[in-house]
């Protein structure tokens, strides 16, 4: 069967070509956006990209399209496929009914910390012999590939809230109907799809009530939002974690190590575990502590679950560290929204007590660019020494906007990569700690740092 998948260059998509080649499909695809890491992986794959949307990529007909959700009516192949009655379908549906229909799906939401808790799920269960499949937003530091079918009957997938398709607008985790599922946080984002907090909070309700009454809903205790979310109702087994002593929990984590790179594991007041790993940062305890209680609740024991994060490599640009040159210390993390950045920043000071914090922000996404939340935005950056912001043409507001109050944090805006490159080099020194953060390729910024730290003497 020979298969075209529009916008294969999403994380999700790009998934989903990947089980589909795995399986002996077909599996061609189009996308404005190609770069590594997801067209390498699809690339090693066999898989052929072709750039843009033209209606002539659909000549040879296919036996079907699989559309991604950033295509609309009025994109010339969306036009094309519907001009010859081409069948077709969207990703989560394809998903379910046609390469997962049986495995049993794990599911991970949340507005942050997805991909990072979807990787570890699937390590400690892949590790602990489950071989699960797994369908991750990112490319994991543990797997040679983002997504596979697994042999084992769990399936864990990072559940993303954002619509299926232009023909079907629910929320693509509504699809997955999950025996376990993991709600981490909950906030404003999506300002393209969404208007307010409570029309996200409806669409997490929407996937609670898919549960079954057997299966079981892990809550973060520190999240009140999703508190009440459960007022709402729930007719399944709930658990709850938390990082900061919360009565209502089962399942808690102490820190052992003021970064966190060191933390306890308990269940019910009873120890179960400890976990010492290459990590740090209080959002990847609570990502940890939820994936430990999802994969105990999957069948594994918890202290081996505890024992196996001390193996785990965190997802490429999930504050990455790429390079350590000349004593300064470069990430790379895919925050683009303000708490995000918040929690990135608090993770790096906990970290070091010595060199300055350098935050790199363009301003990307949907929510960013319309300015929904600069305020939030603002005060989150003063957690840097100096923050870089790269002007982007379709900012419905001024950048400059994020200066802040206090004399601790210095904001500079440029407008191009070039302009960003010298002000890094001509300011970062030894010990400091350089993140870089963005949803998006960043202008291939986080290569030419890289090559140009190199060589500085």
């Amino acid at each position: 069967m020979r298969v075209h998948i529009l916008g294969i260059c999403g994380t999700f998509m790009g998934g989903l070509a990947l089980m589909a080649r795995s399986m002996g499909y077909q599996v061609s695809g189009s996308d404005t956006d190609i770069y590594p890491p997801m067209s390498s992986l699809l690339q090693e794959q066999g898989v052929h990209i072709q750039p843009g949307y033209a209606a002539l990529q659909l000549n040879p007909r296919p036996d079907l399209v699989v559309v991604g959700n950033a295509l609309s009516r009025g994109n010339p192949a969306v036009e094309e496929m519907l001009r010859q009655r081409i069948p077709y379908t969207s990703g989560p549906h394809w998903l379910m009914n046609e390469l997962i229909p049986e495995k049993k799906v794990l599911a991970i939401a949340g507005t942050h910390g997805k991909t990072t808790t979807s990787a570890m799920v699937a390590f400690i269960l892949d590790t602990l012999g489950l071989d699960p499949g797994f369908l991750i937003g990112g490319v994991p530091g543990n797997f040679p590939v983002s997504a596979r079918c697994g042999k084992g009957q769990w399936f864990v997938i990072e559940a993303d809230e954002y619509d299926t398709a232009f023909f079907d607008k629910r929320s693509k985790f509504v699809h997955y109907h999950p025996e376990i599922a993991v709600l981490g946080n909950l906030e404003f984002d999506h300002a393209d799809i969404f208007d307010s907090i409570q029309d996200i909070e409806r669409q997490f309700h929407h996937l609670v009530r898919t549960v079954p009454p057997d299966g079981t809903v892990l809550i973060n205790a520190d999240e009140p939002r999703l508190q009440r979310l459960l007022e709402q109702g729930c007719w399944s087994q709930v658990q709850c974690y938390s990082t900061r002593g919360s009565a209502a929990a089962t399942w808690q984590a102490q820190t052992l190590a003021e970064d966190c790179s060191a933390f306890e594991v308990t269940r019910d007041g009873h120890h179960c575990g400890t976990v010492q790993w290459h990590l740090f940062g209080r959002p990847n305890m609570s990502n940890a502590l939820a994936a430990i209680a999802a994969a105990v609740t999957a069948g594994v024991s918890s202290a081996k679950a505890c024992a196996t994060l001390a193996g785990f490599r965190s997802p490429r640009r999930r504050l990455e560290l790429i390079s350590t040159a000349r004593g300064i210390s470069l990430f790379d993390d895919f925050a683009h929204h303000p708490t995000a950045v918040r929690t990135t920043l608090a993770a790096l000071r906990s970290r070091s007590q010595t060199g300055r914090v350098i935050a790199v922000l363009e301003l990307r996404s949907n929510t960013m660019r319309g300015g929904h939340q600069r305020h939030e935005l603002a005060d989150a950056l003063t957690l840097a020494d100096i923050a870089i912001v790269r002007w982007h043409p379709d900012l419905e507001w001024d950048p400059q906007d994020l200066a802040p109050s206090s004399d601790r944090t210095t904001l500079q805006v440029y407008d191009h990569i070039a302009e960003i490159v010298d002000a890094i080099l001509t300011q970062v020194r030894p010990a400091d700690q350089v993140v870089l953060m963005s949803n998006g390729n960043f202008g291939d910024l986080r290569n030419k740092l890289i090559d140009q730290l190199s060589q500085l003497h």
